[in-house]
Parts: structure tokens; sequence; C-alpha cells
């Protein structure tokens, strides 16, 4: 089958990147073992440049399009892909606009403007982000950055990947579950991609909130599926309408059955996170880590893997989550 990226342009994206970005580091603690009852290893890329893995695809893009001469770069984003991008058109002389809806945490939306952009809002229930970036795209000129629709993107994301299949390697696993919070896939599609070249034996699975679990749904039908809404969930950052075009047929070819987690789950994984490994993980990044210590039953082996996809949470979400998870 014919996919939009290949290992090659994965391989590619991680020279581009370079020594830009971090190489986060893959985490264990005894306690999460003992919550899973098996062997727990995270993924941080909340440790990553601007708080989220959307640095990788954010610079794999950027950087390619400012080496072809663009005048800048628009993406719309709830947050973390808007950071992303940002961050690389400032590093690269680029000016950048974000389309972000309304009710995107402050923090992100702060985030996004300390880095010299643009922030353009809009409402994620009423008004397609599609259409404003297309239309602001043409009226000034920039190139749009998409978040998960994109090789550029895709293939960015992908080096997580291959950080992964070396750092299981490197701790003696060959065969785990690799749990991968998905909204429209650019990540886990990039991760499946570069692990099936790398660690043949880690099999990703995605992981989402309920009442937005298109992905889920979509894997178990064989065609894609919309969501019946699109707010309203305190995982925003893994809220879209449907899987991607591009990053569904990847998923359908690499990915075991999607996972699905409550709010409440995801919450008491963020607790659980700071508490046994002292980072700092946002609700729709804590997700996979919340599908590995809750559904066991769902997940088959001794070892599993979760990303823990972000780290861009305003204090009084974090708050909350410490209130079901109280350090010891």
């Amino acid at each position: 089958m014919s996919l939009a990226v290949s290992i090659d342009d994965i391989r590619a994206a991680r020279g581009r990147i370079g020594e830009a970005l971090n190489v986060t580091p893959l985490l264990s603690s005894p306690g999460l073992d003992a919550m899973a009852g098996r062997r727990v290893l995270v993924k941080a890329e909340c440790l990553q440049v601007t708080g989220s893995f959307k640095a990788r695809g954010g610079w794999s893009a950027v950087s390619k399009l400012a080496a072809e001469g663009v005048r800048g770069v628009i993406a719309f984003s709830s947050g973390n892909h808007a950071q992303g991008v940002a961050h690389a058109a400032r590093a690269h002389g680029l000016a950048a606009t974000i389309v972000m809806p309304a009710d995107a945490p402050a923090a992100k939306v702060a985030g996004t403007e300390a880095l010299g952009a643009d922030v353009v809002t809009y409402d994620r229930a009423g008004e397609s982000r599609e259409e404003i970036g297309a239309r602001l795209a043409e009226e000034r000129g920039l190139t749009l950055v998409r978040p998960y629709d994109e090789p550029l993107v895709i293939a960015g994301q992908g080096t997580a990947g291959l950080e992964l299949a070396a750092q299981a390697a490197a701790k003696g696993v060959s065969q785990a579950e690799v749990i991968v919070p998905c909204g429209g896939g650019g990540l886990a599609a990039g991760m499946a991609l570069a692990l099936e070249a790398e660690a043949p034996g880690l099999r990703l699975r995605t992981a989402e909130p309920q009442e937005f679990d298109d992905m889920a749904r979509s894997l178990a039908a064989g065609e894609r599926l919309r969501n019946a809404r699109l707010s309203g969930s305190i995982c925003d950052a893994i809220i879209t309408p449907e899987p991607g075009e591009l990053t569904f047929p990847v998923l359908s070819a690499l990915a075991g059955p999607g996972l699905v987690v409550t709010e409440d789950e995801a919450l008491r994984a963020m607790g659980a996170a700071f508490r046994h490994l002292r980072i700092v993980v946002e609700p729709g990044g804590a997700v996979a880590l919340a599908a590995a210590l809750f559904h066991r039953e769902e997940i088959p082996g001794e070892t599993v893997i979760a990303v823990a996809s972000g780290g861009n949470v305003d204090p009084a979400m974090f708050a909350r989550a410490m209130e079901l998870a109280p350090l010891a």
C-alpha cells in the first residue's frame, strides 16, 4: 500500500532537526509499575521544546519551507501545534499566524503569543478552522502548515518513534504495546511508521477520551468516522473532527485497536505522572498513561510504553488533577 510518508522521510526529518530539539527520556517508576501491575515506561514528550511533541513536526515542516524561501507560515491549533510552528518560525526568521479556538487554554495562547506569533481566534463549535486558515493564508501570502495531515509534520512526529525504538532496545524491551495519545493521528502515524522499521516488536495503539474517540471507532469500522461534537472535553489537545486522510491509512495498516479512557482517568494519570515521575502532563497528553494504568485487560504483555505527549496545562486544571492524586 502506498502511504504519504515513508521511513526515509522520517529519517530526513531527524536530519533537519539535528540538535535543535530535545531527545526526550524514557522514564519508569516502581510506583507506576505497581499501579499497572506490570512494567510501565513513559516517553516524556512533555519535556520537549515548547512542552510537547508538536515541536518536532513544526520544525520538520518549517525548516524545509524556510529553505524553499516562503515568506511566512500559518497554522490552526488549540495550542501545542501552534507553539511548535511559532517556535520554528521564529528560529528561521519567518512570520507566523496561528488560528486558535476561543476556548483554548490561556497558557497555550500566552505561550504562542510569547513566541512572536499573531493569534487569531475562532468559535470551535460554529466555525471551520480549516476554512479560516486557508483564507488567511491566501490573504497574507502565508504557507499553511497543517497539524497532522501534512507529510512534513507526520515525518517530524515520527522522529519520536526513532528515539523510542533505540531507547526501548537499550532497556532490553523488544516486545510491548506502545500507547500514543491521538487526535488527528500525526504522532501516532509517524511513530507507527518508525517502529515498523526500527522495532517491529513494538505495536502502536492509539488512546483517546470518551465521546471523542473517532480514531478508535474508525479503526474498528475500517473507515473514517466523525465525532458527534467538537468541544466540551478537558483533553483539548487531541480533539479533532475525524481521523486525518493521510494518517488513517497508516494506522489502519499498522496500529492495534484503539483505546478509550474517561476524563477522570486522564486526570488521575496526570497526578500519577507528577507523583511518581515528577513530570507535568496535560489531560490530552495523559490519556495514553491512563490507558496503561487503568485498562490492563485491554492491553496484553508484560511491558507497556505510554507516550506523555504534552505538558501545557493551566494551573487550575493541574490543581484539579492533584486533588485526585495527592502527594505522598
